[in-house]
């Protein structure tokens, strides 16, 4: 059958749309908010041969060699001198690291902290203790703390009135199952606490949601995810469809 060229168009131009952060004020802070389907979704660390890529330029040029089209890369959770992650990492459906439920100190350690994970029953937010789910087959994975939302809760640690104020970025699971990502603007005028970050995925229709990073976080899309980035852990990475071999 062929598809008329208008529903073609929208259909390009919506996809388009949806690959690219929208960029929002929320109670005086801009953020970066980009919601994806499940399917579209990869958290990489090391390619093939089990070279860590860090850095955007990287993972955009080994994601180019495979002939996938990228849409969007954020950066990951909290990671270790070497850009080691600092707990569970799957990828591809292999464990490369392993839960740490050790006692620490820093954003990753204040329990309860979390994993993002993309199994067999879509994506899901979930408690580091509540690790493995029962019954599901975990493709992607990602450790990092403190955790924002768990059923729709802020995480009982953090305070509204707090005056730590830093940039940050997450990842959280809407009621309908999208992915949801957000970040802060470099050049926001006012940044927001852990609180009202948590209280951003809320409002966003996500009952789960992680804290990824602070500082050095970064979202780009197009051919900015070329240009030179901080270097990171693991990277969340947004894809787009398969090119042919011949092309």
């Amino acid at each position: 059958m062929k598809i008329p060229f208008v529903f073609l168009l929208l259909y390009l131009l919506s996809s388009i749309v949806r690959a690219e952060a929208e960029k929002k004020v929320i109670d005086g802070v801009t953020y970066h908010i980009l919601r994806v389907p499940v399917e579209e979704v990869r958290i990489f660390w090391k390619d093939g041969e089990g070279k860590q890529r860090r850095t955007f330029p990287e993972v955009a040029g080994y994601f180019d060699k495979e002939g996938v089209e990228l849409r969007t890369l954020m950066n990951g959770g909290i990671f270790e001198p070497g850009g080691v992650p600092s707990g569970l990492l799957v990828q591809d459906g292999k464990t490369l690291l392993p839960v740490n439920r050790k006692p620490g100190n820093g954003n990753f350690f204040l329990m309860p902290n979390g994993i993002f994970l993309i199994g067999s029953q879509g994506a899901a937010v979930i408690r580091t203790d509540e690790y493995p789910l029962e019954g599901v087959e975990v493709k992607y994975a990602v450790q990092s703390g403190p955790l924002l939302l768990r059923e729709g809760r802020v995480h009982p640690a953090f305070n509204a009135g707090s005056s730590s104020r830093l940039h940050r970025n997450g990842v959280g699971v809407a009621k309908n199952g999208e992915i949801v990502m957000a970040m802060s603007d470099f050049h926001s005028k006012k940044f927001p606490n852990l609180y009202e970050f948590a209280e951003l995925f809320r409002s966003l229709g996500c009952e789960d949601a992680l804290f990824l990073d602070g500082d050095i976080s970064q979202m780009r899309s197009g051919a900015d995810m070329r240009k030179q980035s901080n270097s990171f852990g693991s990277v969340f990475v947004v894809v787009g469809s398969l090119r042919s071999s011949g092309e």
